[in-house]
């Protein structure tokens, strides 16, 4: 008797495991802003570590920035996005890999974010994406950074 109750208490517990997973999901929140800790028009931050599944918000703290992926900075099966100018914006990410994200108005500057969502099954590719003026060393600094920043999961 006490198996069949060992057995049922597992089997309920792997059923409310299942069913409480989903809402394990995070949400991040990366700032839009035109001044904050390493310069002027800047994501913070500019790197999220995620999981497939979880939330990024971009908040417009500061008129006249937005959040949309860059070409060829996308994993394979994931749907880019463009958020509107001056508005936050919510975005759930859910295929393994590297996003690349650009401010459309100030990418020019430098205005960038990487996001890791699980492995950077991408992360090679991306890393040769070129960009425009100081984006393009922000990103070198960033990817030069990215195999410490995924090992401190």
């Amino acid at each position: 008797m006490t198996a069949i109750k060992t057995a049922a208490f597992l089997a309920a517990g792997l059923a409310l495991g299942i069913t409480v997973a989903p809402g394990l999901a995070a949400e991040f929140e990366i700032r839009m802003l035109n001044k904050g800790e390493k310069g002027v028009m800047v994501f913070e931050p500019d790197f999220v570590r995620a999981q497939p599944g979880d939330t990024i918000k971009f908040v417009s703290v500061d008129p006249g920035h937005n959040a949309e992926t860059i070409k060829g900075m996308l994993p394979e099966g994931a749907a880019a996005f463009r958020s509107k100018v001056s508005k936050d914006f919510s975005v759930t990410l859910t295929e393994e890999g590297v996003y690349g994200v650009k401010c459309t108005p100030h990418y020019g500057m430098g205005m960038i974010a990487l996001i890791a969502v699980g492995e950077p099954v991408n992360g090679e590719a991306a890393a040769r994406v070129k960009h425009p003026g100081k984006a393009k060393k922000h990103f070198a600094t960033l990817f030069e950074a990215l195999p410490e920043k995924l090992a401190a999961k």
